[in-house]
């Protein structure tokens, strides 16, 4: 990134304002990441699309978030920290009011997009301030405050999504960010203009970038619209998929011959890098989906609302947020490979601990597991970013950096889609079976026509009970699936070698 001028941090009164602005702004981003989820369902209904397809609002933020993440330093370089920042929280507020008025699912996503490119750069470049404004024997601090932002949003992003997706209207959960937006926009003007750093002309590698955007695009089309278009039986599908093909390998090319390239993947010569970067994609997008898929399957079949379908998924948060200290403490002590397999394996623990709900679960047997997860949470993400940053030299940490966050985000959105569509398929798989192996449907539906039900209102309710159970006997699948995801994901951290001396894990966010 481009170097500060020599300016004094701030102190009083506006270091308190400017780090609560920089703090809310964070909050901001890091909640929009999980307002949507809880809101699926209304989503849907209000644009007519499947709860598929409503996916889609998620899967299209996190991969335009995840392209714009490496180009984060190459704007800074060019712009200056504080003129990006500010255009990208002003681009932020406007997308969001445009993803509000959306009138269809195609416009949605493509506000969604503008949305994610102009957030992408928020989350890194409010740790950047952060620690520009903070004298350095403060700068603990401040990465305490930058942290527990990070970790309450998805606490607090259900419970405001279905909240008022249930009480309001879904368009709200965007407008919520208007006057967050209009207050940091103020703040950073008004407070931190001094801090602007020096600019200058360097090259970017559009190449690569055009590339990037292709085969991302490509794949994450092919993944959320395949299940539709009856997957390689569609010619439009498999234009997709080879376009995503021959894309990533001209892109793998391209980037590691380019002598400026917009990911630098030459990162993934060091061993410790390549397992831990591996296990966070693998625990993190099987993670992520997790919180998209119990949402949608809460609503859908079980008659959650959509208020207390948050309830359920925001008990993820209590633990992390309780456990995240001791787990900063702990990684300076313990080898972090210890901590990162404990934390990946009881996340496979708990997933294994969902593979035994059914339809007539209560709140409490729900939650639960949602509770215990939360513990495992920092025990992977700041020990696998200490695991991976320290195995590369201290002049490609920030080039690392950027691979992991731009992998991270985008297993998130890959992760969706695979789950999204696992779940839905095994479903009428399931569904299938059931039908097959009724017992007596016709006495059934007799008895209810004695119970004062019609024939047809007697089938329906058959109907009615073989889907709710085939998306029960599916969501333990997919949580089957996610235990070996993350059991594997936890033994292979140990083929990375244990970090030597203190890492620089500050521009890991």
């Amino acid at each position: 990134m481009a170097s500060a001028p020599d300016i004094s941090p701030l102190t009083g009164t506006k270091l308190l304002v400017a780090g609560f602005v920089l703090a809310a702004t964070n909050f901001m981003v890091v909640l929009d990441t999980t307002i949507a989820n809880v809101s699926v369902p209304h989503i849907s209904g209000g644009l007519g699309v499947s709860t598929t397809q409503g996916t889609w609002v998620i899967t299209s933020y996190s991969v335009a978030e995840a392209i714009c993440v490496p180009l984060t330093g190459w704007l800074v370089r060019r712009f200056g920290t504080v003129r990006v920042f500010l255009s990208a929280i002003i681009g932020f507020a406007i997308f969001s009011f445009l993803c509000g008025l959306a009138p269809t699912l195609g416009t949605m996503v493509a506000f969604r997009i503008g949305q994610g490119f102009c957030g992408g750069p928020l989350m890194p470049l409010t740790q950047t301030l952060l620690l520009r404004i903070f004298p350095k024997e403060k700068h603990g601090m401040a990465m305490g405050v930058w942290a527990m932002t990070t970790v309450t949003a998805p606490i607090l992003g259900p419970i405001l999504g279905g909240t008022i997706s249930d009480n309001w209207s879904y368009p709200w959960i965007f407008f919520i960010n208007l006057p967050i937006a209009a207050i940091c926009t103020f703040g950073v003007f008004t407070l931190l203009r001094q801090t602007e750093t020096k600019t200058e002309i360097v090259p970017i590698d559009g190449i690569g970038l055009a590339m990037m955007v292709i085969w991302i695009s490509a794949l994450q089309i092919m993944l959320d619209v395949g299940r539709e278009n009856d997957w390689f039986g569609s010619n439009f599908i498999i234009g997709c998929a080879i376009v995503a093909g021959i894309g990533f390998v001209a892109f793998l090319i391209w980037e590691l011959t380019e002598g400026n390239p917009i990911v630098d993947l030459r990162v993934f010569r060091h061993r410790g890098f390549t397992v831990g970067v591996i296990a966070l994609a693998c625990a993190f997008g099987t993670y992520f989906s997790s919180v998209v898929i119990i949402p949608q399957w809460l609503q859908a079949t079980m008659g959650y609302t959509a208020t207390d379908a948050g309830y359920v998924t925001a008990f993820n948060g209590v633990l992390a947020v309780a456990a995240s200290p001791l787990v900063a403490k702990l990684s300076g002590k313990v080898d972090p490979r210890a901590l990162v397999f404990f934390g990946v394996f009881w996340l496979g623990l708990t997933s294994v601990l969902r593979t035994y709900w059914f339809s007539g679960v209560d709140f409490w047997i729900l939650a639960f597991p949602q509770l215990l997860q939360g513990l495992g949470v920092p025990f992977f993400i700041i020990p696998l970013t200490i695991i991976a940053l320290g195995a590369v030299k201290p002049e490609e940490t920030a080039a690392a950096a950027g691979v992991m966050n731009f992998l991270r985000t985008l297993a998130a959105a890959v992760g969706t889609s695979v789950a999204t569509t696992l779940w839905q398929d095994h479903a009428v798989v399931d569904r299938a079976n059931l039908v097959g192996i009724l017992n007596h449907p016709e006495g059934t539906v007799a008895l209810a026509q004695q119970s004062g039900l019609s024939a047809e209102q007697g089938r329906g309710l058959i109907e009615r009970l073989v889907d709710q159970e085939s998306f029960a006997l599916s969501t333990n699948y997919v949580f089957l699936v996610s235990a070996m995801l993350f059991f594997f994901a936890a033994g292979i951290i140990w083929l990375a070698p244990r970090p030597k001396g203190k890492v620089d894990t500050s521009a890991a966010h």
